[in-house]
């Protein structure tokens, strides 16, 4: 199924790609995963193919995926508007000693 034969999410009204791209491993920040310029290449290759569904978290690779999204998107301004971006926040709670 190609990207671009876009489902209609639920009962929104949003239209996305059948397939939704995973920035889980965009960037090195693990130890592992795909360099920022790969990931780039990565998500260029996707919304060239028509994908239009993105899913980052602010704890994926310590927050640097959405950094590299982020700098991917500046660079192409004319892309923002035609992806849906869902993203995760994840805050780590202290102990009070730990504060």
């Amino acid at each position: 199924m190609p990207l671009s034969s876009y489902v209609t999410l639920g009962n929104s009204g949003l239209r996305v790609s059948p397939m939704t791209l995973g920035t889980m491993t965009f960037g090195e920040d693990n130890g592992w995963g795909s360099s920022p310029q790969d990931s780039k290449r990565i998500l260029a290759a996707y919304l060239e193919r028509g994908g239009n569904s993105v899913d980052t978290a602010n704890i994926y690779t310590n927050g640097h995926s959405e950094v590299i999204i982020g700098e991917h998107l500046a660079a192409n301004r004319h892309l923002r508007d035609r992806i849906v971006l869902g993203t995760k926040f994840y805050e780590v709670l202290l102990e009070p000693h730990c504060r």
